[in-house]
């Protein structure tokens, strides 16, 4: 069994100010799982299946992103899952959501071993998660809550990443159809 995820990566500059950030956290708190990816937007979760399942996914996405139009969408401030993740959100981002919606629907009609999502679809860049300190949470949050960050960004690149059991490693980079 083997470990793949699917995301949409963030342009330049978007993709190097929210590396910086995820940097910042770093240098802040010692918070490492952040940085084991680029900057991207989650659309499909990390989920286990055999190998040729991540051979016929990638051949599902290629299809798809040929097909796929870009989306715009902006990254506004930061907020919170819990008292564990950092992150900026996603904001105007309807053509993200018919995208995930898509996706979603291919998989479920040529490749059912892609779980179905088991919770809504909240968009978004994660900054720190899982491994931030919670006694450093609450000075994270307060300086996270007077800062600002916005971006507009054109979403144009679909990545799958396969886990090798020490770290995440691209599998696959597809572009999306221009607009």
């Amino acid at each position: 069994m083997e470990l793949f995820l699917v995301v949409l990566l963030l342009p330049e500059p978007a993709n190097q100010q929210v590396w910086a950030l995820k940097q910042e956290v770093h240098k802040l708190t010692g918070s490492r799982n952040a940085l084991r990816l680029p900057p991207h937007i989650t659309l499909i979760p990390p989920f286990r299946q055999p190998a040729a399942v991540g051979q016929a996914l990638e051949l599902l996405l290629q299809d798809f992103a040929a097909r796929q139009l870009c989306c715009t969408a902006v990254l506004q401030n930061f907020a919170w899952f819990e008292s564990r993740t950092l992150y900026v959100p996603v904001i105007q981002a309807a053509g993200l959501h018919a995208l995930h919606a898509d996706l979603y629907a291919q998989c479920s009609r040529h490749l059912p071993e892609v779980p179905a999502p088991t919770r809504p679809f909240v968009p978004h860049v994660t900054l720190a998660t899982r491994d931030l300190p919670s006694d450093q949470v609450p000075a994270l949050r307060a300086q996270f809550a007077t800062r600002a960050y916005a971006a507009q960004v054109t979403l144009r690149e679909l990545a799958m990443y396969r886990h090798n059991g020490q770290l995440w490693q691209q599998v696959a980079r597809f572009e999306l159809t221009a607009q």
